[in-house]
């Protein structure tokens, strides 16, 4: 029996709830940068449809016919024993004259992976990583022990009820790249949303079997924007036949309107700011959707309302910090239950190790960078 959507979303919520904040931590960061360097500005819900629209996308479509057995992770180094899962991993070319791929990492469902749906997971941001938060800290197969080195098992990971597809994106995000530099200037929602689309078209031409399969889009964050842009484009090109079912956003980024005032009146209602701060931010923050310009003494409150990001975890104010920059010589004993506020770190050293960049096919440019 299939799945149904519900238990989909059951196990999403379950998962979200699980799930360590250290990695939702690092999206607040980038959440929070993008909010107050953005202030004033037009929503992306206001877009007509034309604009998600991708001329001669047939033209975008390359041949993938021989890549998916290239693609397969025989065993992650760390891996514990016992996984009879198939694991897939590697780039989908979306712009071939720019040279710019996305990386997807992809774990079939534990037991009957031809009879589950496919979920596609978007991390937030802009600019987090689905492979480091969403695979890794939150709802993926395995999660990282403190040495950076030993992955354990996720018992909530999706992949007990769906094939579970990772992609991280836009260009320039994790693995992903682009061989045109001024590509990570231009990079936006609507571009976002395009190559997230090349992307599926392409990689169900790699995974032919997954063609007409039920297919979900979820997301956490700024995939509030991410996943019901991706499924207007989606629905936007019906020719290509993506049985779109639904889609699920966690703790969805909206608009300032709809989320700013009630982040703020949380903060206000938990003690992490003062009456007058609340005061000022009400009389001066228009959160209201036609707001073009905020007036200059907005951003002295919002300043000051902000440095609470440094004190606490805001999407846990009771959980500990993390004080520590590393991993440790030899993995703690490991609990999905008991957060560890250091996940991220030992995510990072993981995802930098050259033995599992190659296992998951990763870094074939040399990128004069690290993962993060």
């Amino acid at each position: 029996m299939k799945p149904s959507f519900s238990c989909l979303c059951f196990f999403f919520l379950l998962c979200l709830l699980q799930c360590g904040a250290s990695g939702t931590v690092q999206q607040g960061d980038a959440l929070n940068k993008f909010y107050f360097n953005n202030r004033a500005g037009r929503s992306s819900a206001s877009w007509p449809s034309s604009l998600l629209s991708v001329s001669n996308l047939e033209s975008k479509v390359y041949d993938n016919s021989k890549l998916k057995e290239g693609d397969k992770v025989v065993r992650l180094p760390g891996q514990p024993a016992g996984v009879h899962f198939d694991q897939y991993a590697g780039y989908v070319t979306v712009d071939k004259p720019n040279g710019r791929a996305l990386f997807y990492y992809f774990v079939e469902a534990a037991e009957n992976s031809g009879s589950k749906p496919l979920v596609l997971w978007l991390n937030g941001g802009p600019g987090c990583s689905s492979l480091g938060y969403g695979a890794m800290e939150e709802l993926g197969p395995f999660r990282v022990m403190s040495d950076g080195k030993t992955l354990y098992r996720n018992p909530y990971s999706w992949n007990q009820v769906a094939n579970a597809l990772f992609l991280e994106s836009p260009a320039g995000v994790g693995f992903s790249y682009s061989n045109t530099t001024s590509d990570y200037a231009k990079s936006g929602d609507r571009r976002t949303a395009i190559d997230a689309l090349i992307f599926l078209v392409n990689w169900f031409e790699r995974f032919p079997e997954y063609k007409g399969r039920d297919f979900f889009i979820t997301g956490e964050s700024y995939a509030g924007h991410y996943v019901p842009q991706l499924a207007h484009a989606i629905l936007h090109h019906k020719d290509r036949l993506i049985n779109l079912k639904g889609i699920a956003i966690g703790n969805a980024v909206s608009n300032e309107e709809t989320d700013k005032k009630g982040m703020f009146d949380y903060f206000w209602t938990h003690a992490l700011i003062a009456d007058e701060t609340i005061v000022s931010i009400h009389k001066f923050y228009n959160f209201s959707l036609d707001t073009q310009q905020q007036p200059p003494e907005c951003d002295r409150v919002v300043d000051e309302a902000s440095r609470v990001f440094d004190e606490v975890n805001i999407y846990n104010i009771y959980a500990p910090l993390c004080f520590s920059s590393g991993v440790t010589p030899t993995p703690k004993l490991p609990s999905i239950e008991n957060f560890d506020p250091c996940t991220s770190n030992y995510v990072e050293a993981y995802l930098n190790n050259p033995a599992v960049q190659k296992a998951l096919h990763v870094n074939v440019t040399k990128l004069n960078y690290t993962w993060d």
